[in-house]
């Protein structure tokens, strides 16, 4: 990859991290709130560190599964869904709060596994199968996701297009998966011209409009016939 590419790239996984990570912020924050000050940054910490080891293993490993004909197709379709849903659905987050010192570290570890599986999807499709890319961006954005979290979350509730932004990053990302995918190419984008660009803008605006469209108008009139 050129340099430009290369930006664009770490750039994506950081914006996707951050977008898709306030839910694993509230989980954090959640599992430490009972243990008292000095533990619970041992907590904070500690469980952050783990979470971004076994982020990056299961990146890792998806990096290495999306170089399976079809599977990169598969999982750009995925992403496409998750892009709707980050549009679309209103998420409530539920964790317990940590007993002790270990327990919140295992619970902050285990959430964020299971939660983190959309983050890990679309972080490898970023990423183009560069693990150093993805170790990049995630050192770089999980701080900000820790720390900054509050901000992070007030920023989407007042600011709606900065979820846009990430979708629409979300939505990129997905088409190039798809377009990259070595089956894909053979039955179709060796005959279309520059189809690794057509595509992802397709998929972009879909998601794009479609999600303005259900936000815009049919939720709004669901909400207002419950309102009567």
């Amino acid at each position: 990859m050129s340099g430009s590419e290369v930006i664009i790239s770490v750039l994506s996984i950081i914006i996707i991290d951050i977008i898709l990570g306030g839910d694993n912020a509230i989980i954090i924050a959640m599992a430490s709130k009972a243990l008292p000050a000095e533990q619970r940054k041992k907590a904070i910490i500690i469980g952050t560190i783990g979470a971004v080891t076994i982020r990056i293993a299961l990146t890792a490993f998806a990096l290495y599964l999306l170089t399976i004909p079809l599977l990169q197709f598969a999982g750009g379709v995925l992403l496409v869904w998750i892009a709707f849903k980050l549009l679309l659905e209103e998420k409530e987050v539920k964790c317990e709060a940590g007993k002790s010192l270990a327990n919140s570290i295992k619970i902050i570890i285990m959430a964020d596994a299971v939660m983190g599986i959309d983050n890990v999807i679309a972080i490898a499709g970023a990423a183009r199968g560069s693990l150093a890319q993805v170790i990049f961006g995630l050192l770089f954005s999980v701080p900000i996701i820790i720390w900054g979290s509050t901000f992070i979350l007030k920023w989407l509730e007042r600011y709606p297009v900065i979820v846009y932004i990430g979708t629409g990053v979300l939505a990129w990302t997905a088409g190039k998966m798809i377009s990259a995918d070595i089956f894909v190419y053979r039955i179709i984008g060796q005959y279309i011209p520059y189809f690794d660009f057509i595509l992802p803008s397709v998929v972009l605006i879909f998601v794009l409009v479609i999600g303005f469209y259900v936000n815009r108008f049919v939720w709004c009139k669901i909400n207002s016939k419950n309102n009567i």
